[in-house]
């Protein structure tokens, strides 16, 4: 089964274009095999199809969190919300570069496939930006794990 790395090169190239640039560009997905679909760069899924991300600018406002206990005070309402629509909700804040976004992860139902999802909310100048992953719950392939990394450690 193919299995993605993120090599500690491509780690540090991403981290340093993210701190050069300030504002998000297109999601760069640093993973083996992974392609944007349909030329769109905010949408990519991994070579046999089984996990996809995508980027999405909501364009509504949204706080920059400028402290750990902001983020989390977010994290519990997110969760109360998302938890009437979704189940298996966890949310917590996440650390990027001094600012502070929401990572949630839950279980999604769609035509009677569940789907394993994680989301990152994070203000982008005070704009909601999220970065989406998922995957099917089921047989749990060997992209989720990566991908979800690349969504808790790196996506900014």
């Amino acid at each position: 089964m193919f299995r993605a790395r993120l090599s500690p090169a491509a780690l540090l190239l991403l981290s340093v274009v993210t701190l050069c640039l300030g504002r998000a560009p297109a999601l760069i997905v640093p993973m083996t095999g992974w392609t944007p679909q349909n030329g769109d760069a905010n949408y990519w899924a991994d070579a046999r199809g089984e996990c996809v991300l995508r980027e999405e600018r909501h364009g509504q406002a949204f706080p920059t969190f400028t402290s750990p206990d902001d983020a989390r005070s977010f994290a519990l309402k997110l969760q109360s919300t998302l938890g009437r629509s979704v189940s298996n909700v966890v949310t917590q804040p996440v650390d990027r570069a001094g600012q502070w976004g929401v990572l949630a992860a839950y279980d999604y139902q769609q035509a009677g496939v569940k789907y394993r999802v994680s989301q990152l909310f994070l203000s982008d100048s005070g704009v909601l930006r999220t970065v989406t992953g998922s995957s099917a719950a089921q047989g749990a392939p060997a992209c989720a794990n990566d991908m979800r990394d690349f969504i808790r450690y790196l996506a900014n």
